[in-house]
C-alpha cells in the first residue's frame, strides 16, 4: 500500500506541476503583419501582430503553425488591421511569441 500512496502523490505533484508552467491563453487585437515583407525585422517571412500599448507598439511573433502559416498570404505583402489572435503568450529571446490558436478579421481565403 505504501509504494501505491508514494504513486499518487508523485502523480499528483506532476499534475500540479504542468498546471503551473502552462501558458495562459490571451485575446490580442492588433494589426497582423509580415516581419519581413512590411515590418523588415527578419530575414524570412513571419507573421508579426502589431499591439497598440499606449504610445507604445508592441511586436507578437506568431509561432509558425498550421493556423499561422495558413494566413500568411493574407499579410505577406500587406499588413491587416484589427485582428484579433487568440493563444497562449509566452517571452522568449527578449521577443514576446503567441501561438495561435484562433485568428479573427482576415479575410477568408477564396478557392
Amino acid at each position: 500500500m505504501p509504494n501505491y500512496a508514494r504513486l499518487a502523490l508523485s502523480l499528483l505533484i506532476v499534475i500540479g506541476f504542468a498546471g503551473i508552467t502552462r501558458a495562459e491563453e490571451s485575446k490580442l487585437k492588433g494589426t497582423l503583419t509580415c516581419g519581413k515583407c512590411s515590418l523588415k525585422v527578419t530575414t524570412e517571412c513571419q507573421n508579426i501582430l502589431v499591439v497598440k500599448d499606449g504610445d507604445k507598439s508592441v511586436n507578437y511573433y506568431l509561432t509558425a503553425n498550421e493556423l499561422s502559416k495558413g494566413n500568411h498570404g493574407a499579410v505577406c505583402h500587406g499588413p491587416k488591421e484589427n485582428v484579433t489572435v487568440t493563444g497562449a503568450v509566452e517571452e522568449k529571446d527578449g521577443k514576446k511569441w503567441i501561438t495561435a490558436t484562433k485568428i479573427e478579421g482576415l479575410e477568408e481565403k477564396k478557392g
